[in-house]
This record gives C-alpha cells, structure tokens and sequence, in this order.
C-alpha cells in the first residue's frame, strides 16, 4: 500500500477540526471556547497547506496567511471582551455574556 502524505494531512485535519468542534460544544470557559475556535482555524490551514502541496500550487498557502491574520484580529477582539466581562462579573463563563443583553 502507497502512502500518501496528503491523505495523512487531511485525516489529521479533520481530527483536530473535531477536536475543536467538540471544545466549542462542550465547554463552558469562554478562553477555552476561544482557544477550539483557533484549533478549528489551524485544522483547515492544514488542510489548505496539505491540499497546495498536493497540487502543487501556492493558493493554498496565500489562503492560510489571510486566515491567520483574521485568526490574530478574532483572538485579540476576543480577549479584549473577555477582559471587560471578566471586570464586571469575576468570571469568564458563558453564561455571564448572557446578562449584556440590553
């Protein structure tokens, strides 16, 4: 049996976007949700960079430094709002988000 290293790089990107979609789903600490939310980013940079090499294009790679600076802008807007709630109620849960509603 041949082994394909593009095979291998989707395989380990599907599972670390489910490790991500699991984290997002099951936890309630907002900096862990943040933190899935970045796992699932870098499963699909993976996933770009091993599908590029595939076809031997640098699309995939053009793709994945756009998504890593709209990653840092998420990651920094996120923290900022997780440091004004944790401010006002001691705590980053989710469940304090809710009471912003205005």
């Amino acid at each position: 049996m041949e082994f394909d290293i593009t095979s291998f790089y989707l395989t380990l990107s599907a599972i670390l976007f489910c490790m991500g979609i699991l984290g997002v789903m099951i936890r309630r600490n907002t900096l862990v949700i943040l933190m899935c939310i970045e796992l699932m980013l870098n499963a699909v940079n993976l996933a770009l960079v091993g599908l590029a090499q595939h076809f031997g294009t640098l699309d995939g790679h053009v793709y994945v430094f756009f998504i890593m600076t709209v990653a840092a802008a998420e990651a920094a807007v996120g923290l900022a709002i997780i440091i004004s709630v944790f401010r006002n109620y001691f705590s980053v849960a989710t469940g304090d988000v809710a009471t912003l509603r205005g």
